[in-house]
């Protein structure tokens, strides 16, 4: 009996330990499958943050120089390779775009990512990302099927290229009805493979400054749990040895 309330409050523990953008995958959107220990692919998703996202969104609660330790980057090289909003490796990373500028150009504050894969989930961003399409009704000229009616820019076309949305026909309506498929319209420079790559780096870079300890906190509860289940044994040998002459 008593090994059974352990157990339960051990798996409710586990449960409870479970990463809130685990929760959040959950739903109808492709696996972006990153991989948050790939060092190699956090630092490129760091080139492709600060070089194609920065500009327009923060990430105010990550300091350069915890990037820089964190994915084994040379201060050096960060200053002159990842650093456009400050030159300060121990400030937070910051928007270049000012505020009321973005409210003037797009209607709004573009948000902040420091916390977006989090709340989001991967597969949402790594869905959006590959989602946008050609919709000359837009103030942008584009329009995305995860999140219809974005105020954010195709900032990726050079790279993706441009698609069209192809639509089921509803009632003979052509452009109407479920969205069936994407047809590229522009080739961009990259194929779509690569593409899907370099969005993957990205969401693996976000997904990172989420929680920048993700990997710790795992590898540690593994530990905690370890313990946890070696303490019950002990503790019911314990209970077995003081109980065993009482009937």
């Amino acid at each position: 009996m008593l090994i059974k309330k352990l157990a339960s409050a051990l798996a409710a523990v586990t449960l409870l330990a479970l990463p809130l953008a685990v929760l959040a995958n959950e739903g109808s959107y492709p696996h972006a499958e990153n991989d948050s220990r790939n060092t190699a692919s956090l630092q490129r998703g760091a080139r492709n943050f600060m070089n194609y996202c920065s500009g327009c969104h923060s990430a105010k609660f990550v300091r350069y120089n915890r990037v820089a330790t964190d994915l084994h980057i040379p201060e050096s090289e960060l200053q002159k390779n990842l650093m456009f909003t400050s030159d300060k490796p121990f400030d937070t990373i910051k928007s270049a775009m000012l505020a009321d500028d973005a409210k003037k150009w797009f209607g709004t504050v573009p948000p902040d990512m420091s916390l977006m894969a989090r709340s989001r989930g991967t597969d949402y961003i790594y869905a959006y990302l590959r989602s946008f399409y050609r919709d000359p009704s837009r103030p942008t000229g584009a329009n995305n099927t995860v999140l219809p009616g974005t105020a954010m820019p195709h900032v990726l076309a050079d790279l993706q290229g441009v698609q069209r949305a192809v639509y089921k026909a509803t009632e003979g309506e052509a452009g109407k009805g479920e969205f069936e498929k994407f047809e590229l319209v522009d080739k961009g420079s990259l194929t779509p493979a690569q593409y899907d790559e370099f969005v993957r780096d990205t969401v693996n870079f976000l997904q990172y400054i989420g929680e920048p300890i993700e990997n710790t906190r795992k590898d540690l509860g593994i530990w905690v749990l370890l313990f946890l289940l070696m303490f019950t044994s002990f503790a019911y040998m314990l209970y077995k040895e003081y109980w065993k002459d009482v009937h």
